[in-house]
């Protein structure tokens, strides 16, 4: 049996390997992760929709996955590429290996390459486009990726077609899917919030005939400014319920104040981001995984203001209104896997929704 398989890229580069994961080929953006755990919580993050991911910590899955720490039941990640998969890890809550769950998925992977070197091309040449393959004929898969189109319908197809609730006896929040976490669920949930999580493109009027003491809107893949519903939703909510976004949420806020995003070279994807609240001094570190940002200038002319910056590019993190209730955040404070340190925004968020008109502290 032939194990070897490829991992090209779009401009011709060709790395041989070991085949993981499903038998299957898979073309999309491939990015880089830098953290060390958390390898679960990563692959099944719905931000990753279509994209290829490169772990550049050496040893990956050592701990192996289970069946209950996954942030999304259907993982939608592209593919998985990783120097040396685990075999046979050692956790006493282990269900199985790297390998098995990405089959599993149907997701294809492949072993046995330097993901150093992968990471070090896409931080000097940006994020490309890229194929996992068995087919040695590398000069058709250029063209094959070349010819690829980038997908704009991504959070269309990770948003819940059906609202349902998560129950809790404390204040009611109406949590925007655009690929949620199911951590940020949790989050609510720990802090007693009544969640109900609904489609992405559920129209303001109708979010707020729920009488929701507040309104989440959640991380999700893609390019912001796809999502054309969700900034015309957003318009409607600001100043007339607290609201707090996270990652794409974040974006979504801020295309919906007035400002712009951009494609940043190859994004931040990793759990040890340093991160400056501009208000407090304090320098926070993150989890993030994103490819888009905040124009920080476009901010200027709007009603918002930064209240954090990346402390490695000086990108904008963080942002709140200058009166409305509303605040939003570039990073991800659930962790999931990561630091719990930006855990209390979420008490920031409840305290809003319990004092009227309530001004953020982010």
């Amino acid at each position: 049996m032939n194990d070897i398989r490829y991992l090209v890229l779009e401009d011709g580069t060709v790395h041989e390997g070991y085949k993981l994961g499903a038998d299957a080929e898979s073309s999309g953006e491939i990015v880089f992760n830098t953290s060390m755990t958390g390898v679960q919580e990563i692959i099944t993050d719905n931000s990753y929709t279509d994209q290829i991911i490169t772990f550049s910590y050496p040893l990956i899955g050592s701990a192996g996955f289970n069946f209950e720490d996954s942030e999304s039941l259907l993982p939608t990640a592209g593919g998985v590429v990783v120097r040396e998969a685990a075999e046979h890890p050692s956790n006493f809550r282990c269900d199985e290996n790297l390998d098995q769950f990405l089959k599993r998925h149907g997701i294809p992977g492949i072993s046995g390459v330097d993901t150093r070197s992968i990471t070090k091309k896409i931080r000097t040449g940006g994020v490309m486009k890229a194929m996992i393959t068995d087919s040695s004929d590398h000069d058709s898969t250029v063209l094959k990726i070349k010819d690829s189109r980038d997908a704009t319908d991504q959070v269309a197809r990770v948003s819940t077609g059906t609202p349902y609730i998560s129950t809790g006896v404390g204040p009611r929040v109406a949590l925007l899917d655009f690929g949620k976490k199911e951590n940020i669920v949790r989050s609510l949930n720990q802090r007693g919030c009544d969640v109900t999580v609904l489609p992405h493109d559920t129209p303001a009027e109708q979010i707020l005939d729920m009488k929701p003491e507040g309104v989440m809107l959640s991380n999700g893949p893609g390019n912001p400014e796809d999502v054309k519903v969700a900034i015309e939703t957003v318009k409607g909510l600001i100043g007339k319920v607290p609201l707090f976004g996270i990652c794409l949420g974040h974006q979504l806020i801020a295309l919906a104040g007035g400002a712009a995003s951009y494609k940043m070279k190859f994004g931040h994807r990793g759990a040890n981001h340093p991160v400056k609240n501009l208000l407090t001094g304090k320098v926070e570190i993150t989890t993030q995984n994103h490819g888009y940002a905040i124009d920080g200038g476009s901010l200027e002319n709007t009603d918002f203001e930064v209240t954090h910056t990346a402390l490695n590019d000086g990108s904008v993190e963080g942002i709140r209104h200058k009166s409305a209730p509303v605040f939003s955040v570039q990073y991800h404070p659930e962790a999931a896997a990561g630091p719990h340190e930006t855990s209390y925004l979420y008490d920031q968020f409840i305290g809003m929704m319990t004092t009227e008109g309530g001004q953020t502290n982010a």
